[in-house]
């Protein structure tokens, strides 16, 4: 195989996240035949699929998909008329309970690769994935772009399409949001698109219109909504625009929630996120409350809170269950806290529970929800995770780790495992991670009990896994 082949072959498998392995069956000319291996994202196994070579080097090679040319046995016509041109869910085609079969094999996999030369693989025990009470219009957080579906073409707002930087797709029926956020991109977008102002180019850094933030609570169904555009327009303009696109949106009396926040965010970065500069409130609040496991919470625009409201309280109810019987007594460290759930849910049976997040917003959130539950015994801490476990006085009993993607900082992960605790939890949304700090918890003297997969996002290839990590008796 040479870059820039065109050739076909067979999907036998797919690792997280989402590289599948493409067999392809080459024949010389004396009728030999030889089995090569290419690496493809966004395929299926059991596809058929055309591909072309991207890299190939010393028997590895990389290929992008052209075509599928016979789907997988288990296939189905995809629900979202997007699902070919979005770059966010691949798993559309995916009968769910196959969906839930790949995600457990994947995440089986990386850990047992880990676990397998351990000593502790007669203990360690796997317990399958956990689907997510919801599969449709699950999401409780969408981020949009502006942009254009082709270069000059009509505004567009949506996701971009897979595999491109600038084209986007107009996501007005995308199944994994309801039919609220729908009406507000559709009424978003055909508002912006009669008025003078173009979006915002992200290489040329010119333009107005930006993104576009819905939030929705899946308990109490109310709506934060947050225009994100820059400074580059007439100011006297924005304002008599602004206030026409809030009476839009405040006049949908149709949404099944209610919209009870509408923002105006600049961001003048020249990065491609969703970030605030400087936040008005146009309309209502800058907050809105959902409810988890019994408990309220107080959530802005940008503050981080699981995107699956349902499929959370399942996460949480199994990191506490993992956790075992704790009965009002010792201190829990919940680090990389976020808005503080976790250690929300965990300080009613704890003498303390303290959360360490290094945003500061969300700690403060977590202090707001955590007087709005009425929970005396929490502290919240603004701080990188190594800096402040230096400065926390009481020490551990409980540890649970939540940390973003790209796992535990290898120095934060060797300080967390010399306090020697029992018991520590590790929750993980990208499973790569979690198998690399695995190899580093095995060595220090802990055993992986238990783990088990939780899908919270349907027709993704994303998954969470939550691990209970066990101290190893002394010889």
């Amino acid at each position: 195989m040479r870059k820039g082949d065109i050739t076909e072959g067979y999907v036998t498998k797919v690792q997280f996240t989402n590289k599948g392995t493409v067999v392809i069956m080459e024949q010389d000319q004396d009728g030999n035949t030889t089995e090569r291996q290419c690496i493809v994202k966004n395929v299926i196994p059991g596809q058929r699929v055309r591909i072309q070579i991207q890299k190939a080097r010393k028997g590895t090679a990389e290929g992008r998909l052209l075509e599928v040319i016979q789907p997988a046995p288990f296939e189905i016509a995809s629900p979202c008329p997007h699902s070919h041109l979005c770059g966010g869910c691949s798993y559309q085609t995916v009968p769910y309970e196959e969906q839930l079969k790949l995600k457990e094999q994947q995440v089986r996999e990386l850990l047992w690769n880990v676990i397998r030369d351990s000593d502790c693989v007669e203990s360690y025990r796997w317990e399958g994935i956990k689907g997510s009470p919801i599969r449709d219009g699950y999401r409780n957080k969408m981020e949009f772009t502006f942009g254009d579906e082709y270069k000059d073409g009509p505004l567009a707002l949506g996701m971009h399409k897979r595999g491109s930087f600038y084209d986007l797709v107009t996501v007005s029926d995308c199944r994994i949001m309801d039919e609220d956020y729908r009406a507000i991109v559709t009424a978003t977008r055909n508002f912006w698109a009669a008025e003078p102002v173009t979006y915002y180019h992200r290489m040329r850094h010119v333009g107005y219109l930006r993104h576009l933030l819905v939030r929705k609570a899946g308990k109490t169904g109310e709506i934060l909504v947050a225009l994100v555009t820059s400074s580059q327009v007439d100011a006297e303009y924005e304002k008599e625009a602004l206030d026409r696109y809030t009476q839009l949106l405040s006049g949908l009396h149709y949404l099944k929630g209610r919209i009870v926040g509408i923002l105006h965010t600049v961001n003048d970065s020249v990065a491609d996120v969703v970030k605030s500069d400087r936040t008005d409130v146009l309309y209502g609040q800058d907050f809105f409350y959902e409810e988890l496991l019994g408990l309220r919470f107080k959530i802005s625009a940008f503050s981080f809170f699981q995107n699956n409201t349902r499929g959370a309280e399942i996460l949480y109810e199994t990191a506490r269950e993992y956790l075992g019987q704790v009965r009002g007594e010792g201190i829990l460290y919940d680090l990389y806290s976020g808005t503080g759930t976790i250690t929300q849910m965990m300080a009613p049976v704890v003498k303390k529970a303290i959360g360490v997040e290094i945003v500061e917003e969300a700690v403060t959130a977590a202090r707001e929800n955590a007087e709005l539950n009425g929970l005396h015994n929490c502290e919240f801490i603004a701080n990188d995770v190594m800096r402040a476990l230096d400065e926390i006085e009481e020490k551990p009993d409980y540890i649970i780790l939540d940390p973003p993607r790209d796992g535990i900082h290898p120095k934060a992960l060797k300080q967390i495992l010399s306090y020697g605790v029992d018991k520590i939890v590790y929750i993980s949304c990208k499973p790569t991670s979690l198998a690399r700090d695995l190899e580093t918890v095995l060595a220090s003297g802990y055993a992986v009990e238990r783990a088990v997969a939780i899908d919270m996002f349907p027709g993704t290839t994303h998954v969470e896994t939550v691990v209970l990590l066990s101290r190893k008796a002394p010889v």
